[in-house]
């Protein structure tokens, strides 16, 4: 069975591209939290948790935008920002409106193709 892999410098560069914009975007969104701005806070009070899991959130986010820039980290890191933007989506879908959900799947969708990408960096980070 033949498997599809991404080789080749454009590849290479236009991976390296998603992991410097998905990580400016968790930047971003965990400043966000950090300040407490005012919708964040809302939203997670509306969720049902309030601030320390905004926080939390905050803190999973900046750790996942900094892994995702170091190379060896950035499969681990996009993992596990896939999984927090999937937690997200489906929040979006049960708590707000439906049409909310398509802000965080759209970002899993880069988060996803560099996972993807650094599926053997990740291989190798859980083997070594």
């Amino acid at each position: 069975m033949a498997t599809l892999t991404v080789t080749g410098r454009r590849a290479d560069h236009v991976v390296r591209a998603l992991r410097i914009l998905v990580a400016l975007a968790f930047l971003m969104a965990a400043g966000t939290k950090f300040a407490a701005q005012a919708d964040a806070v809302r939203s997670f009070d509306e969720i049902g948790f309030g601030r320390w899991f905004m926080y939390v959130i905050a803190c999973i986010e900046l750790a996942g935008a900094i892994g995702i820039l170091i190379p060896r980290l950035a499969g681990p890191a996009a993992l596990g920002l896939t999984a927090l933007l999937t937690g997200a989506v489906v929040t979006q879908l049960v708590v707000f409106e439906p049409v909310t959900a398509l802000i965080p799947l759209a970002h899993l969708v880069p988060v996803a193709i560099v996972a993807w990408a650094r599926r053997a960096c990740s291989s190798s980070v859980t083997t070594a």
